[in-house]
């Protein structure tokens, strides 16, 4: 059998400083607003989107934890169009338009996605209308092109999809890159053709397969990138029990990490322990509960003697925690979280809680506070004093 390189022996807490700093948490972003937030979706590669916005989306959260002078929604305004397009990653993502041609040349295969399955519900001759007319007017929702009339909806573990051709339609002409999400409005997502939305990439030629690209790209987004089975191995499963992990490292392009009290291995950039790592300063980072950090959760146990499990879609009956629960990460650690909602012009903190042995830095998280009610346009801030060591009752 051939032999690869050792892996590199990583302490947790050097694993966890690593991690806050190549995820950008370790300070604030150079740049500010519009070219802060294009500058980080390039370093992290990726940012997952979820629809639910209750003290911003998750992609807001990941964004105001990093970047100076945004608001609420700018992640979305700042990078669509030209800069990010929308599709699948480490599930449903925003990506830098750089990587659109790899997307471009794997889009006929999108199993994850159940493209065949929407392809026996739309007509082909649907699809060419509605790419027609997208082509003729521009950005455009779904809503205000042609309605074509209904198709039985997918139906997700219960999830209802759309039942309107139409959307279906776009649907698939997105999942192959024939059209992109170029930005939101009222409706929801706005779609164009890509020569539009992202002129310099629409016809860029790939340079590498899609795999290796993707593998090298995960790896940098994650950090740490565990080798065992995930969502953080979304979209490329196959790729995963394939032998290109081995043959990247092999090659010095990736390097294998064990970290001690896991059994997992890991996959990281080459060279990573020389990147810098700057110390974490003393601001307190509210986290997305999708977070690049906390992707990993196994590695989050490990790295930061943190049990996280984000609860949203859990019934009530189930949480332990609660419904949309924040982290919150200061100097480096995970030392608390929060559940909030903005009611009336005021973000409201309806629960508080503290690591256990952790004494919560007041004065850091009021100016955490205020700074993210500023970004939701909130002009007050309300929290319980009570720390909450255990578990919610």
């Amino acid at each position: 059998m051939p032999s690869h390189p050792p892996a590199t022996v990583l302490p947790p807490d050097e694993a966890r400083r690593f991690l806050v700093a190549h995820l950008g948490l370790s300070r604030p972003f150079p740049l500010q607003g519009a070219r802060g937030a294009r500058a980080l979706l390039k370093t992290l590669r990726c940012i997952q989107l979820d629809p639910l916005d209750v003290i911003g989306t998750n992609a807001d959260l990941v964004a105001l934890a990093r970047v100076d002078g945004l608001a609420r929604g700018d992640v979305y305004r700042h990078l669509l169009p030209g800069h990010a397009f929308e599709h699948f990653a480490k599930e449903r993502c925003l990506l830098p338009a750089s990587a659109f041609p790899y997307y471009r040349e794997r889009a006929a295969q999108a199993p994850w996605w159940r493209l065949e399955e929407r392809l026996k519900r739309v007509p082909e001759a649907v699809l060419h209308a509605v790419l027609e007319e997208v082509m003729a007017r521009g950005r455009s929702s779904p809503r205000e092109l042609k309605d074509h009339g209904a198709v039985v909806p997918i139906d997700w573990s219960g999830w209802k999809g759309t039942a309107r051709a139409t959307a279906m339609a776009l649907e698939i002409l997105w999942t192959r890159c024939q059209v992109v999400v170029c930005g939101r409005g009222p409706g929801g997502k706005l779609y164009d053709v890509p020569h539009r939305a992202l002129p310099r990439m629409a016809e860029a030629r790939v340079t590498q397969t899609f795999e290796r690209w993707g593998l090298t790209e995960r790896v940098e987004a994650a950090g740490l990138l565990s080798r065992a089975s995930g969502p953080h191995w979304s979209t490329l499963t196959e790729v995963r029990t394939s032998s290109l992990p081995d043959t990247l490292v092999d090659e010095g392009v990736l390097e294998a990490v064990s970290i001690p009290g896991s059994p997992r291995r890991y996959l990281a950039p080459v060279g990573f322990r020389e990147r810098d790592q700057p110390e974490p300063d003393a601001r307190m980072r509210i986290l997305g509960p999708l977070d690049p950090v906390l992707w990993d959760r196994e590695l989050v146990r490990v790295a930061f003697g943190f049990d996280y499990t984000w609860e949203v879609y859990k019934p009530a009956a189930q949480r332990e925690w609660g419904w949309y629960v924040c982290p919150l990460l200061h100097r480096g650690k995970l030392v608390g979280r929060l559940e909030a909602r903005v009611r009336d012009g005021v973000l409201q903190v309806d629960n508080l809680w503290r690591e256990k042995g952790v004494k919560l830095d007041d004065a850091a998280l009021d100016e955490a506070l205020a700074r993210h009610a500023a970004a939701c346009g909130a002009e007050a801030v309300s929290r319980p004093r009570a720390r909450v060591t255990g578990r919610a009752s």
